[in-house]
């Protein structure tokens, strides 16, 4: 099992430079992929400031969007985010010299907590503490 980070979905979903190495991993992706419930919020809000900051028209955030609900209805496992993933995430962050944010501690702590052997991310902070915790970080 992997755990896809919302830096994947939205370069998946939108143009970005790491387009067409996460388009090439996706297409021949062949495990189960999960991420946090929480995803689709943070991939909305990525679309609303792509919008704010005029890399994206409404049209394409809109065809983003839904390209996005297809991958969480076909490909990727939604995963429920409790209230004690929530607190190890705090943890997480407590950890200054880890260098995480508020939600890549989170999508962290998700992974933890799924048993995930892998963690796929376009975030270099976010990889360096997957591989902390035994979570394999792929490459893209």
């Amino acid at each position: 099992m992997l755990y896809v980070d919302t830096s994947v979905l939205v370069a998946m979903c939108t143009h970005e430079a790491k387009t067409p190495d996460v388009i090439q991993w996706y297409s021949h992706c062949t495990g189960e992929l999960v991420s946090a419930a929480w995803c689709v919020t943070e991939f909305a809000s990525a679309l609303g400031l792509k919008q704010r900051t005029g890399q994206l028209t409404p049209a394409q955030a809109q065809t983003a969007w839904l390209q996005f609900e297809r991958i969480c209805a076909n490909d990727l496992q939604l995963l429920p985010v409790e209230a004690s993933t929530f607190h190890k995430a705090a943890l997480l962050t407590l950890d200054a010299s880890a260098g995480l944010r508020a939600g890549d501690a989170l999508h962290l702590a998700c992974a933890i907590k799924a048993n995930a052997k892998g963690m796929v991310t376009l975030d270099t902070v976010l990889a360096k503490n997957a591989k902390h915790f035994k979570l394999k970080p792929v490459t893209l």
